[in-house]
């Protein structure tokens, strides 16, 4: 349970496959401290509607677990491919969802926002991402695997961008 001199905030890179996801703690004083991160993975063999209730239903039990003030996630990024966007938007409805029924505040940001707010460049590569949540949160390796990193980057894109309390 956080205390009203800390934040909690959630942050998840969606996927239908691996889903990202990292829970940092924004104190009074602005620091920041990574409290859990990991990869929500989905059964491959699996229909996307099986594996879009495994996503709903981690994403469910992080929420219950860490009781964030709020949820960032990473929007959809307008690629080429517009099937694979297709099914990330189910990714990303589900953990809508999972934050919406929590009545939780829910921060979308883009790819690239979230690169520049950690990074400082939107065209950083998922290494540099990595470097800088590792430098930024203080700790003695980048979250791995990447897609956990990236979850940390959009909790902290949340904390240095994002509105909270006073």
């Amino acid at each position: 349970m956080t205390s009203p001199a800390e934040v909690r905030v959630l942050g998840i890179d969606p996927g239908t496959a691996i889903t990202g996801y990292g829970v940092v703690t924004r104190l009074s004083g602005g620091s920041v401290s990574l409290v859990e991160c990991g990869v929500i993975r989905t059964s491959a063999g699996e229909p996307l509607a099986r594996r879009i209730r495994e996503i709903y239903l981690e994403v469910e039990a992080l929420i219950d677990r860490h009781r964030p003030f709020a949820v960032a996630v990473e929007d959809v990024f307008q690629g080429k491919n517009a099937r694979s966007a297709l099914t990330l938007g189910h990714a990303r409805g589900a953990i809508l969802l999972a934050a919406a029924l929590r009545d939780l505040p829910i921060a979308e940001y883009a790819p690239r926002e979230i690169k520049s707010a950690v990074v400082g460049t939107g065209n950083a590569t998922k290494d540099q991402v990595g470097f800088m949540v590792q430098q930024q949160l203080r700790l003695k390796e980048a979250p791995a695997p990447a897609d956990a990193a990236d979850g940390v980057a959009a909790a902290l894109c949340h904390c240095l961008v994002g509105s909270f309390p006073r």
